[in-house]
């Protein structure tokens, strides 16, 4: 089974175990995601793979980090993540990417990754649920990092927290890669 298989089915499992734990019926799902009853049918089949907006959607949606609905193993106490199995979750043509690097669910999701942004390029994130805070720390270049449409640069050594509830961007304006590492906590569901 390949890699991409692999994570279909995981998310496919995940995604169908952790709806059902909340008491959501796919209707009830899509309405708090915002995506579409037939896309979660066809995920929880593992019929398709969807983007990662969807991904985030259905994680933030369910209260849970995106490294739960793709993770295809449970660990010890002591979880070990190599290198070669940290998660890509997008990249660019000009070498853009973020890698999830491990996450867990105590006391809420808590999510470490790594982002490398080539100059010109950006993303751009909807809202997450209300409560949840994200911490970066840029170690090379200057991102610019966009919060409810206020633009605040960072240069490397600088870190931010922000509250997430509202739409933020992430862009490299610069002449150099930015690299930098962020994690996100989400609160719970209730």
């Amino acid at each position: 089974m390949s890699d991409l298989d692999q994570l279909t089915q995981s998310l496919a499992r995940n995604l169908k175990r952790w709806r059902k734990e909340r008491g959501f019926t796919l209707d009830a799902l899509a309405a708090r995601a915002g995506v579409s009853r037939g896309m979660i049918i066809q995920i929880e089949q593992a019929r398709t793979n969807p983007s990662v907006g969807t991904t985030v959607k259905l994680a933030d949606a369910l209260g849970v980090s995106i490294t739960t609905l793709l993770d295809y193993e449970q660990g010890p106490q002591v979880r070990l993540v190599p290198p070669g199995q940290a998660v890509r979750m997008w990249s660019t043509s000009t070498g853009s990417h973020t890698t999830l690097l491990v996450g867990t669910e105590a006391r809420g999701p808590l999510e470490l990754w790594s982002w490398t942004l080539m100059p010109g390029d950006g993303t751009a994130s909807d809202p997450h649920p209300e409560g949840t805070v994200e911490l970066l720390h840029v170690t090379a270049g200057t991102l610019t990092l966009v919060v409810d449409g206020e633009d605040h640069p960072l240069p490397a050594g600088t870190s931010a927290v922000f509250e997430a509830n509202v739409a933020h961007t992430y862009r490299n304006d610069g002449d150099e890669p930015v690299e930098m590492t962020m994690a996100v906590s989400i609160p719970p569901v209730r």
